[in-house]
C-alpha cells in the first residue's frame, strides 16, 4: 500500500501560534459582524457565516502547505479552503467530502471556549484554538453534533493528492461557487 491509503487522520496541536490566533480570530470575527451576503445555506446551520476561498485563510493555507504535506506523507494540491463561524446549535452532519477534499484539515480558529469534538469515524477530537486535524475526508465519515456555545470558528483547509486520481481538481476545477 502506498502513503495515501496509508493515511487516515493526524492530530497536530498548536498549528497556529498565538499571534496567527488573535489575528486570524479577530478578522473570522469581523467578516461575521459585518456580514450580509455570506451565509451557508444547508442543514442545521442557522444560516452561519460560510466564505468560500477567503482571501487571508488562501494565505494560510499557502504559508502552513508544507506541515499538512509532512502530517500526510504526501505531495498535495491545494483545492480550496472554506470557513465558517457556527452559532448555537449548529450541526455538521455525519458525512464524507467530495472529491476535491481528498485531504480535509480542520482548524479551530476562534471559539467562546465551549469544547465542541470533531467525530472522524471511530475517533473523537477536541480541538484547541489553534489545533487542526487532518484527515481523508472523501474516506472517512465525521461529523459533530449540536453545538451548544455561543460561536465557534472553524478553517477547513482542502487538498489533492498531486499523483493520484483527483489531481486534476487543483484548485477546485469544475466547482462554480461564490466567495
Amino acid at each position: 500500500m502506498d502513503k495515501v491509503n496509508n493515511f487516515k487522520y493526524k492530530i497536530i496541536r498548536n498549528f497556529l501560534s498565538e499571534d496567527e490566533i488573535k489575528v486570524y480570530g479577530a478578522y473570522a470575527r469581523l467578516q461575521h459582524e459585518h456580514n450580509v451576503n455570506y451565509f451557508d445555506e444547508g442543514g442545521n446551520n442557522n444560516g452561519d457565516t460560510a466564505f468560500y476561498k477567503d482571501d487571508l485563510f488562501n494565505f494560510l493555507q499557502n504559508d502552513k502547505h508544507k506541515i499538512i504535506e509532512e502530517a500526510t506523507g504526501c505531495k498535495l494540491l491545494y483545492t480550496y479552503n472554506y470557513w465558517r463561524c457556527y452559532t448555537f446549535n449548529a450541526e455538521l452532519f455525519k458525512h464524507k467530502d467530495r472529491p476535491s477534499c481528498e485531504f480535509t484539515a480542520t482548524l479551530t480558529i476562534d471559539s467562546d471556549g465551549t469544547d465542541w469534538p470533531i467525530h472522524v469515524e471511530d475517533k473523537k477530537f477536541h480541538l484547541k484554538k489553534g489545533d487542526i486535524v487532518v484527515y481523508k475526508g472523501c474516506d472517512l465519515d465525521h461529523w459533530r453534533e449540536a453545538f451548544k456555545g455561543d460561536y465557534q470558528i472553524q478553517l477547513f483547509l482542502h487538498f489533492v493528492d498531486a499523483n493520484g486520481k483527483f489531481a486534476h481538481l487543483e484548485n477546485d476545477k469544475g466547482k462554480v461557487r461564490h466567495k
